[in-house]
């Protein structure tokens, strides 16, 4: 059974750098052929793909969120990171990581993380 768990500050300062980590068990993500993703869902809203990253390393992004978003992996840990530069409080949300056989479909999910953008 693959786990997975975020961490990471829960609040954020406006402008800041938003870095949050999830840290895989049960399963190799360097495994063919799945994609680790990043996922959030702002208070009172939907669910929104960030972005992800492939068994092979590769990166993937939402169009809009390319800009100031970065998606690494540390395979010695089995750990993959968001970061979101220049944050506002627009980007207040729940932040979740997830694992699929594609960047838009997933089968496990990290339990979520909230992340509040505030001075």
């Amino acid at each position: 059974q693959v786990q997975l768990q975020e961490s990471g500050p829960g609040l954020v300062k406006p402008s800041q750098t938003l870095s949050l980590t999830c840290t895989v068990s049960g399963g190799s993500i360097t495994t063919s052929y799945y994609y680790w993703s990043w996922i959030r869902q702002p208070p009172g809203k939907g669910l929104e793909w960030m972005g992800s990253i492939g068994y092979d390393g590769n990166t993937y992004y939402s169009p809009s969120l390319r800009s100031h978003t970065s998606i690494s992996r540390d395979t010695s840990k089995n750990q993959f990171s968001l970061q979101l530069s220049s944050v506002t409080p627009e980007d207040t949300a729940v932040y979740y990581c997830a694992r699929g056989e594609s960047t838009t479909e997933y089968d496990f999910w990290g339990q979520g993380t909230q992340v509040t953008v505030s001075s």
